[in-house]
């Protein structure tokens, strides 16, 4: 890509939206030219308005520490500055869902770490290597919002980009029912232990709204783009329980599976072997290599050893074997923050960007 296009980050001073603007450090294609937040960040630079606050477990990259944050409620100027936003607030939904088709009506594409518009009929809802072609709809956004370039697209609930990722392989031999139970990162609340100290030893049997996402985002992401929607898929039945642990980083999943068809041992493996997706056939930059792996050793994988498989950003399989109740039971695990939010949302905005839907404004 000859010059960078300039990104920016709504949403900037909160944990995923610091692993945004450390992700865009250096990035090949993308570069940080402004941040936003609320209005008690406005005006000051972003290391002031940080301050304190600086969450993630690298450094804050020199390139944004002065940049002057701008208010969520100056968001047309903010985006006179940018060629696409990467959005990761917090704020009610009804708010947030107002506030993405606002940017994108300044012709300024959004990609979305928030569920505000995940069910938006129009909107894809995208993990690279899954569902690339479901971008394919955004031409029709287009035309609902009177935009030429601006749209919106989201990416899931960063715990079922755990499992989901190991199940779409198998998904030829007709999987009729999934029960998951996710153990999620504290990381997913925004949180660490130091500001977070009752979940030190803790578990939390309960995470508002998640087993609702668990159950029903896979649908939409193994669905069908239908001309101006999102045909949502009717199969499998997913049964879904959600709990808080005491990690800090790595959504586990402890996943059991019936099929139409059962395959062996033997073909699930190799089917999780040899996946590839459009992420990896186009070589986008933060794609993954290889983006499943299965790890043999049957006290794997754990998120210290793996959530940083393939810089964060692949998902790793183990303790497969057959189940008293459904066929098969095994482990997934991912980097909630990388590939769960702010990765899979750069990596969506790579895809984009390949596809032609993000380009430079005039």
């Amino acid at each position: 890509m000859e010059k960078k296009l300039r990104a920016g980050v709504i949403g900037a001073t909160g944990y995923v939206g610091q692993r945004f603007v450390s992700l865009l450090n250096n990035h090949p294609w993308f570069e940080c030219v402004a941040v936003c937040a609320s209005p008690r960040s406005a005006g000051k630079t972003y290391e002031e308005a940080v301050e304190g606050r600086w969450k993630i477990d690298v450094e804050m990259p020199e390139y944004v520490k002065k940049l002057v944050v701008y208010s969520t409620e100056d968001i047309e100027e903010f985006c006179s500055k940018v060629d696409f936003v990467f959005c990761a607030v917090d704020m009610k939904k009804d708010e947030i869902k107002a506030l993405e088709e606002r940017v994108a009506k300044t012709e300024t594409p959004v990609i979305s770490n928030n569920s505000a518009n995940r069910w938006t009929p129009d909107v894809p809802m995208i993990i690279p290597e899954i569902n690339a072609d479901h971008a394919s709809i955004i031409d029709a956004q287009k035309k609902r919002l009177g935009t030429t370039n601006g749209f919106i697209a989201v990416k899931p609930n960063c715990s079922i980009q755990s499992y989901v990722p190991a199940l779409t392989p198998l998904l030829g031999y007709g999987i009729k029912q999934i029960s998951v139970c996710t153990y999620q990162a504290i990381s997913g609340a925004g949180k660490t232990f130091k500001d977070w100290p009752e979940m030190v030893g803790n578990m939390i049997p309960y995470i508002g709204g998640e087993e609702e996402k668990s159950e029903k985002e896979p649908l939409k992401v193994w669905g069908k783009a239908a001309g101006d929607h999102i045909e949502i898929a009717s199969q499998p039945v997913i049964s879904a329980q959600c709990y808080r642990v005491a990690v800090q980083e790595g959504h586990t999943a402890a996943v059991s599976v019936s099929f139409d068809k059962k395959p062996t041992v033997e073909e699930m493996k190799k089917a999780w072997a040899e996946f590839e997706g459009e992420a990896q056939k186009l070589n986008l930059p933060s794609a993954p290599k290889k983006f499943l792996q299965y790890i043999d050793e049957d006290n794997r994988p754990q998120p210290k050893l793996d959530a940083l498989y393939e810089n964060g950003m692949g998902v790793s399989i183990g303790r497969l074997r057959e189940d008293n109740i459904f066929d098969y039971k095994f482990t997934c695990l991912s980097h909630n923050t990388l590939r769960g939010a702010a990765g899979g949302g750069v990596l969506s905005a790579e895809l984009l960007t390949a596809k032609g839907y993000i380009k430079p404004k005039a």
